[in-house]
């Protein structure tokens, strides 16, 4: 079994003959489907309930597909799901970009060892596990926090295919596709039922992570006298994002806001969320009396969009040691005007709302 860390998985990936069950659909006699494993609908419902995703990736007929689409009761459980002659390999870059993660947030199940090994030559990042495999991979994530967003976090994954057919019909640019969104950005300090999804974010988002803290270094810092810790919910016409992102402010140099992690779901990156929350936070330490704004960076191949929303709000390294690869300290003065968020999102203090 390829050893994984359970944090960096966000969608398990099932291959259809011989995993998900034992016959193979494109030589059935007739229009039905093989009747899928019980253990293996067991398995991805109680990942669901984790906050994993699943998948498909087939290389079969798409007819498969389509047939699968009158089995309601199995379709259901998998989103993006790929079906085709293509390789493996392309199945799962698909579906990475489809559910807009990091292709590397992918394990793949399949009971092939060459297609295990096609999957695993051309995106070395993946994770692949055979059938017999599963029970351990469920026990890697026993023991583990369940936050409310991970047990909604299929349902909100439905609700975004939802905006992206409806984007795709859409008669108008981009821009006013979001406006029309009425997207609306909340943020305010971290109650303490929050901070289980604060911990989640800081351990499981990479592409809009300023510093990769770990979850145990986040929690005894947000606990320590002179940090606090604030989370962005977000709302549209669609419904609810829930708390899409998490930053720890470091108060204790006067004059100063240090904010030593910066993290937001991908769901929401393209949308200004993460621009909108750290402009935030700039407003919120100019009207406590700072003077100056940091971000602690970790530079890493994921993060690079992180890394450019840092440099357009106009913070720059406040010092020239250390590799590129080491955290640095970013900076800037909070005199003068300050950035605003995307004129299409609406951001409001949680205070003001509960008002």
């Amino acid at each position: 079994m390829t050893a994984f860390d359970p944090d960096r998985v966000k969608c398990v990936v099932w291959d259809l003959d011989g995993t998900l069950w034992d016959d193979i659909a494109v030589e059935s006699p007739t229009d039905e489907l093989p009747t899928p494993r019980p253990e293996m609908l067991a398995a991805i419902d109680a990942l669901t309930a984790r906050g994993v995703l699943s998948s498909i990736a087939s290389r079969s007929a798409p007819a498969v597909l389509d047939r699968l689409a009158g089995r309601p009761e199995v379709r259901e459980r998998f989103l993006a799901p790929q079906v085709s002659w293509q390789d493996k390999s392309e199945s799962l870059r698909r579906i990475a970009k489809d559910l807009g993660i990091a292709v590397d947030a992918l394990l793949l199940v399949d009971d092939s060892p060459y297609e295990r090994a096609e999957v695993e030559a051309l995106l070395p990042g993946v994770r692949t596990l055979a059938p017999e495999d599963v029970p351990a991979l469920l026990a890697a994530f026993e023991g583990r926090e369940v936050t409310p967003e991970s047990r909604e976090r299929v349902h909100r994954y439905r609700t975004e295919e939802n905006r992206r057919a409806e984007s795709e019909r859409f008669q108008g640019t981009r821009e006013e596709f979001l406006r029309w969104c009425a997207m609306r950005l909340t943020v305010g300090s971290a109650t303490p039922d929050e901070t289980p999804r604060a911990l989640e974010l800081a351990a499981r988002t990479h592409r809009l992570n300023s510093s990769g803290l770990t979850p145990d270094r986040l929690r005894e810092l947000a606990a320590s006298d002179g940090y606090e810790l604030y989370t962005a919910r977000m709302t549209d016409r669609f419904g609810s994002y829930g708390i899409i992102g998490a930053a720890l402010v470091d108060r204790t140099a006067p004059g100063t806001w240090s904010v030593p992690l910066l993290a937001l779901s991908c769901r929401v990156a393209g949308r200004g969320a993460a621009a909108a929350f750290l402009f935030w936070l700039m407003g919120r330490a100019r009207r406590a009396g700072a003077e100056e704004f940091r971000v602690t960076l970790r530079p890493t191949d994921a993060n690079l969009e992180m890394r450019i929303l840092l440099r357009q709000a106009g913070l720059r390294r406040t010092d020239d040691t250390g590799t590129t690869a080491d955290p640095a300290v970013l900076g800037r003065s909070l005199h003068g005007d300050l950035p605003e968020p995307p004129p299409y999102l609406h951001v409001s203090d949680r205070e003001d709302v509960q008002a």
